[in-house]
């Protein structure tokens, strides 16, 4: 086994640890499949981002369950849940919440009251994010940052654990305002939704019309969730994974000494050192999701998509040629060295 990078965790972590958010992500699993059918992948990648502390920006047509499967998890977590659909005429307030002049009925007095918005609770689903104005599109993101909310001279924290999921519809972009680099920075993850197996699809069809599943079963609450992301953080990294991590985001600039010529070619810009942050978290929470106590190359290999498709800027040459950021990110992990025998997962 590869030799751990050396790290000062919060924790130590230890196999008990492991085992139990293993044990518990399967069960979460288990539940969420009682409702949405198939999508197992894409599960697992919302499971790795809420572990890691990220948050996840998903794509998808409409009709493939997203609000679903987020309603879902937390339900089977005991989160408090919101849902914002996101329309030109949002404003900044109406996500993060505004002052209420109140007035005292025994005094007369009047003071100001803050009434909080949607943005306080644990899992967000922001729909459609992309079709509002940046103003408001900045409001949300810069909650995702600092985890708390600003309103006059106050600055209340936001409820932990807090987890964001934004959806974009790829087939409609008239009237949209496409997130800036910067903003997709934020979030850790980009999540494709693709349709569903054929017959994951009979089922559903089959189900048109049938009361929604019953019996959902309590996996997690906050404090158990937030003590998984403690586990997660302190998972080891073996020495070749971070060399992987930074081979990757750094192979990834077109401007950088000794890039390939494709990378030149084909991107206009890089991945950034958040992007190996992310690398490595998304890693580590792969890595105890299966119940391993050690993060290695194929972990980092698994998330690579994920993590960097939102981030890499492709040249128009590229788009000339039908060439996706998807096929630059694999043919980068096909020439960046790594350990023998890894797998090569996207």
């Amino acid at each position: 086994m590869a030799n751990p990078v050396q790290q000062s965790p919060a924790k130590q972590v230890t196999p008990a640890d492991v085992e139990r958010l293993a044990r518990d992500g399967a069960r979460l699993r288990a539940e969420v499949a009682k409702v949405v059918i198939g999508q197992e992948a894409v599960v697992g990648q919302l499971l790795i981002a809420l572990l890691a502390q990220g948050h996840v920006l998903m794509e998808g047509v409409p009709g493939l369950a997203k609000t679903l499967l987020v309603s879902t998890l937390a339900k089977v977590m005991d989160l408090t849940f919101k849902r914002i659909q996101f329309t030109p005429d949002l404003m900044p307030s109406d996500i993060t919440g505004t002052e209420v002049l109140q007035e005292n009925v025994e005094t007369g007095r009047r003071y100001f009251e803050f009434a909080p918005g949607p943005v306080f609770a644990n899992l967000l689903l922001a729909d459609e994010i992309n079709r509002t104005p940046p103003k408001t599109q900045a409001a949300l993101l810069q909650a995702m940052q600092e985890r708390q909310v600003s309103a006059g001279r106050t600055t209340m924290p936001l409820p932990d654990p807090f987890f964001v999921l934004a959806t974009q519809n790829p087939i409609e972009q008239e009237g949209t305002y496409p997130l800036p680099e910067a903003q997709l920075d934020r979030f850790m993850l980009m999540v494709r939704v693709g349709y569903p197996a054929e017959a994951d699809e009979l089922s559903v069809i089959l189900r048109a019309g049938l009361p929604e599943e019953q019996g959902l079963v309590q996996v997690l609450d906050g404090p158990a969730i937030v003590a998984h992301q403690r586990t997660v953080a302190a998972i080891p990294l073996a020495e070749p994974a971070g060399r992987l991590a930074l081979a990757l985001i750094r192979s990834s600039r077109p401007a950088e000494a000794g890039a390939s010529d494709f990378v030149r070619r084909w991107l206009a810009w890089g991945a950034g050192p958040r992007a190996g942050q992310s690398l490595v978290l998304a890693a580590k929470a792969r890595a105890g999701l299966d119940g391993r106590i050690l993060a290695e190359t194929e972990d980092v290999a698994a998330v690579a998509g994920a993590v960097l498709r939102h981030r890499l800027v492709p040249t128009f040459a590229a788009q000339a040629e039908g060439v996706t950021v998807d096929q630059v990110i694999e043919r980068l992990l096909t020439l960046v060295p790594r350990a023998e025998g890894v797998r090569r997962l996207l």
